[in-house]
């Protein structure tokens, strides 16, 4: 049966929207049981892979309730958090009050920002939810200054078919209780396996960015491929 929240084409950004509404007063609860409080260490690795530096200009896309903005923030960063949804990025200023970070509301496939702008943008479980993971990560590339670093975070799809399997068996059966439990519909996270399994994976993205001309490329595999990290510099 089709997810509600997850359409092909135009309006798939509306039904995002809707997504978040549901989830975002409770985003956060969820997040550390559905992982066990692992989320965090990953955000952590995240952040250590960025290779941040003190001073320089950074763009969280996607940033949700702002785990990361506020992380890179702590680290020395000017940094902007850009996200879709206005539920979520309220949450995300009650948390950040005098953090510095400025958040802005806004289309990860259009946004609001000069080409070159950046000297690193992070994402963080947002790729997945674009309408066009293609156009996201060209616009990615296009508000990162020439040599700037881009690191994705996502659910990731495993190499081994086994573990492949049972790491989907816990998001199509186990995953949506939570959705149930906290947001009163399963759907908000059984939403999870249905975005994934169309989305091209860590593999997929690495050879999209190699195309965008993006040299060196990394994949970082987290727990046998469940979680992955998509590192990338801009051609300079």
């Amino acid at each position: 049966m089709p997810n509600k929240f997850y359409v092909d084409g135009p309006s798939r950004a509306g039904r995002v929207v809707d997504l978040f509404a549901a989830v975002a007063p409770r985003y956060d609860l969820i997040n550390d049981l559905q992982s066990l409080g692992m989320h965090r260490w990953w955000k952590r690795r995240m952040i250590g892979e960025a290779g941040v530096r003190s001073g320089e200009r950074a763009l969280d896309v996607c940033c949700g309730t702002g785990d990361v903005a506020f992380s890179l923030a702590a680290a020395g960063v000017e940094v902007t958090g850009l996200d879709f949804s206005e539920a979520m990025l309220g949450v995300a200023r009650r948390r950040g009050d005098g953090s510095g970070v400025r958040f802005v509301q806004g289309d990860a496939l259009s946004m609001p920002f000069e080409s070159g702008a950046f000297d690193l943008v992070t994402v963080a479980y947002g790729v997945r939810n674009m309408a066009s993971v293609e156009l996201g990560l060209k616009e990615m590339m296009r508000v990162l200054k020439p040599g700037g670093r881009l690191v994705i975070l996502e659910f990731g799809k495993p190499d081994n078919a086994t573990w492949r399997w049972l790491y989907f068996q816990y998001l199509r059966w186990l995953v949506p209780i939570f959705g149930k439990l906290f947001c009163g519909d399963s759907e908000t996270h059984s939403y999870i396996l249905e975005s994934l399994l169309k989305y091209p994976g860590q593999r997929g993205v690495d050879a999209l960015l190699v195309a965008e001309g993006c040299r060196p490329t990394r994949i970082i595999h987290l727990m046998g491929g469940v979680m992955s990290l998509n590192v990338a510099v801009k051609p300079a």
